[in-house]
């Protein structure tokens, strides 16, 4: 792997094992963990096409609109650390087949969800059950892999796959819009599970820390009561700023996060190992996957509605112009790897950032004329060659930084952050867009009926929805109002992917 990241092996003592390469069956083994991964992905976004016709049948408001979008991701980023070292102690393979069955069984229920609240249920129990499969696979990468540069184009892979369901879950869902009905999105699950039942005992190894301890009950707790609150005041904080009901949970949550530091440093055996956080290696990678994947949440969200909801294409056609990103994303995770073998990972995090944030500029330009098709690709194309960068060789940096008992909680901690960015992205800039657009909507007069008004002020899907009742100029201005709020997003986050270039270029240094 490259020079900073051939360092921290040293440091862990892997030396001994780093010429043990994989055979046939652990490439096999990739290739069948690579299926759930794609999964995973793919359900983070599945429904961004899909919203605006799960809207005409299920009818939800604007707030659980975005329940349905980004529990998922909050319920994973909530639970990856308890499952993470669930799987260390009880077994990872164990774990990834029992969470497999169980995300096979709310997909069903998601897919003859009656009601958006029955949905919004569904997602979140998709969200507990993947929280099980994110860290099994990755941390089985782990077991599998001993040779460094193997593992480093496995775990490139691996983060790869998961990054290219995510750009590949508009297009899916786009061809399958085109011949069913909304819910059959949620059955790709069924087959994918199938598959990793059958294999998986026959193709990937068991592994548990071989000196774990028991499970420390108190500390599952913790964690949980540590997280899930933050979780939702970033929620609150997003949709109706310092309010009460944003405070009282976030500093409950940090409560929680000290109670439970102080838990770990007392146990022989912690949930946690803090240790990890003294590698610089490790907090900086967290901090580029989290703040990159923020970026991306919100505007991969803005970008498909604006293909459908501005530019007026079907869900089919929306879902193919999002093939070029995705094309992007996945060349960046198999060339990175490869890359950093020559250079630093530092380097070439940062020249993937600062095109990224070339692609948030172009994006902040755009209009609601028809030649944006073009240039909402061209410049999201660059975001996701940044995504597919920072996935992979941000994911293996933190990997890295762990012994192998620790995989598993490692992990986690890589997936948890990333979970968490595409959500609070989802949250905070879907939430200003909409804040914009209400907002310029409010200061027009529209000369509608006041239940046909509302529905027009409160979202551009809805103004949509009723376009055959409302006059074109008012259609047109509800496009402008959103388009304005994507641009002001783009911007925000272009800023914030500058940042992140200069933070790789400076601090990912050999240790």
């Amino acid at each position: 792997m490259a020079q900073g990241i051939d360092l921290i092996s040293e440091q862990r003592g892997v030396g001994e094992t780093a010429n043990q390469k994989a055979g046939l069956r652990e490439w096999l083994g990739l290739a069948l963990l690579a299926l759930p991964t794609l999964l995973l992905g793919i359900d983070l976004t599945l429904l961004h096409l899909a919203l605006p016709a799960l809207a005409i049948d299920l009818r939800p408001n604007s707030i659980q609109a975005l329940w349905i979008i980004d529990i998922y991701g909050f319920m994973i980023a909530g639970f990856l650390v308890t499952m993470g070292v669930l799987g260390d102690r009880i077994g990872r393979r164990k774990l990834l087949l029992a969470g497999a069955l169980m995300f096979a069984l709310a997909s069903v229920m998601a897919t003859y969800s009656s009601s958006a609240t029955m949905l919004i249920i569904a997602r979140a129990l998709l969200g507990v059950a993947g929280a099980t499969l994110m860290p099994s696979t990755l941390a089985l990468i782990s077991n599998m892999f001993k040779n460094a540069h193997q593992r480093g184009l496995a775990i490139g892979v691996w983060a790869t796959m998961f990054a290219l369901g995510m750009a590949s879950g508009p297009v899916i869902g786009g061809l399958l819009l085109a011949h069913f009905w909304w819910g059959a999105a949620f059955l790709v699950a069924l087959p994918v599970v199938a598959c990793l039942l059958v294999l998986a005992p026959l193709l990937l190894p068991e592994y548990r820390a071989p000196v774990s301890g028991r499970i420390d009950i108190l500390s599952i707790g913790l964690s949980l009561l540590a997280i899930l609150p933050v979780v939702f005041a970033i929620k609150q904080f997003a949709k109706y700023g310092a309010v009460v009901s944003a405070m009282l949970p976030l500093v409950m949550g940090a409560l929680f996060i000290l109670l439970f530091i102080k838990r770990q440093r007392r146990l022989s055996h912690p949930f946690v190992e803090l240790s990890l956080f003294t590698s610089r290696h490790f907090n900086i990678a967290l901090i580029i996957l989290l703040v990159g994947l923020i970026g991306v949440g919100g505007t991969m969200l803005l970008v498909t509605q604006y293909l459908q909801l501005v530019v007026g294409l079907s869900p089919m056609a929306a879902g193919l112009w999002m093939g070029p990103p995705a094309l992007a994303m996945l060349v960046a995770g198999i060339v990175s790897p490869l890359l950093a073998r020559h250079m630093l990972p530092g380097r070439i995090i940062a020249l993937a950032m600062g095109l990224s944030a070339i692609g948030y500029v172009l994006m902040a330009r755009l209009d609601n004329s028809p030649q944006g098709i073009v240039l909402v690709t061209v410049s999201f194309s660059l975001v996701y060659l940044g995504l597919g960068t920072i996935a992979s060789l941000g994911t293996d940096l933190v990997v890295s930084a762990a012994p192998a008992s620790q995989a598993g909680a490692a992990s986690a901690m890589s997936e948890m952050v990333q979970e968490l960015g595409l959500a609070v992205g989802v949250a905070i800039l879907g939430s200003l867009s909409t804040l914009v657009y209400r907002g310029l909507m409010d200061t027009v007069p529209l000369e509608l009926t006041d239940g046909m008004e509302s529905v027009v002020q409160d979202s551009l899907a809805g103004a949509v929805s009723v376009s055959s009742e409302i006059p074109a100029l008012v259609l047109e201005q509800a496009r402008d109002a959103f388009t304005t709020g994507f641009n002001i997003a783009a911007g925000i986050s272009g800023v914030m992917i500058m940042c992140l270039a200069i933070l790789a270029a400076v601090k990912l240094r050999p240790e």
